[in-house]
């Protein structure tokens, strides 16, 4: 697993997460019976994995698609490279 996260964005990653884990347990504690808020610390959890292990899935996911939008841009240039060859009259 390659680390996506620069060494800010972790930092930053890590506060949010606690924080974000925090609030939520506040709540959760206020009102038991209310599920929402275990959403939140959830995702404060995760925030703070991702910080930890310098590794986001939605980077890594927006990475892969870019990379393979920018192959599929390559052979579509190639192919009409190949294209406007077969058409010429030299």
């Amino acid at each position: 697993m390659t680390k996506i996260v620069g060494t800010l964005n972790a930092i930053f990653r890590i506060a949010c997460g606690f924080t974000i884990l925090a609030w939520s347990t506040a709540y959760m504690v206020r009102r038991p019976y209310h599920r929402g808020f275990q959403w939140f610390a959830f995702l404060g959890g995760m925030k703070i994995a991702e910080g930890i292990t310098r590794f986001c899935p939605l980077t890594a996911l927006g990475h892969y698609f870019y990379d393979n939008r920018r192959d599929d841009h390559d052979q579509n240039e190639l192919f009409s490279e190949a294209k406007a060859a077969l058409y010429t009259d030299e």
